[in-house]
């Protein structure tokens, strides 16, 4: 079954693409064909926000039930979030560097998104300072219900209030007011491929992790024996 839905994943990401590069889009001004990043850029920030409110899920119930697996899943679940993160970071910069002229313009939209991913990356500093296992899972998982609270501000309601180059803040129509109907279809086809690819990866993430574990007890062991 597992290996099912996997098949079934390649198979609809494939399209995806294949529709995302082939699917005719409106001649928009300034965006023209840079328009098909929408399929990329926006499921992957959708994406991070998943990823992360699923760590902050697994931290809590970490809090509630103190087993360490719950520990390790928010941890896991917040490192494939991130890389989503960094990915719709980069392709934000590359979609700005053909429309609006720079790869980087301190764009509110921009400034607040990389705060986000820093806020993100300080949950991981946070966990490489802290030795002991218990006392390092309990404060990471109040920082990420913590930093979660930031998410709707720095991304959706903040930058909505400010002047700005990106579509949907002040002075700038959303993405729904200049959208064809056919690349709706894409684009949500796009978010629901790219939170499959989140749950694969964060399954590989996991077992990795707890592989790595069992093999560290095990040296230790044999160390002490």
């Amino acid at each position: 079954m597992r290996a099912f839905w996997k098949k079934i994943l390649i198979l609809w990401m494939t399209a995806v693409l294949l529709a995302a590069f082939l699917v005719p889009v409106p001649d928009l001004p300034i965006l023209e064909q840079t328009a098909r990043n929408l399929y990329f850029h926006v499921p992957m920030w959708f994406v991070m926000v998943f990823g992360f409110a699923l760590s902050v899920f697994y931290g809590v119930r970490y809090l509630v039930r103190g087993r360490i697996e719950d520990d390790m899943k928010a941890e896991h679940a917040a490192r494939v979030a991130a890389l989503f993160g960094l990915l719709g970071l980069l392709t934000g910069s590359l979609w700005a560097r053909f429309t609006w002229g720079a790869w980087w313009n301190w764009d509110p939209k921009q400034t607040l998104a990389l705060a986000q991913l820093l806020l993100l990356g300080a949950y991981f500093a946070l966990r490489g300072t802290v030795e002991e296992e218990r006392r390092r899972a309990r404060l990471s998982a109040v920082y990420a219900a913590l930093a979660l609270v930031t998410v709707p501000f720095l991304l959706f309601i903040i930058p909505r209030q400010l002047p700005s180059l990106h579509p949907g803040a002040e002075g700038n129509p959303a993405f729904d007011e200049i959208t064809a109907p056919q690349m709706r279809i894409v684009f949500y086809a796009s978010v629901v491929g790219f939170l499959g690819l989140f749950f694969w990866l964060f399954e590989l993430s996991y077992r990795h992790g707890r592989i790595r574990r069992l093999l560290e007890a095990h040296r230790y062991r044999m160390q002490e024996g």
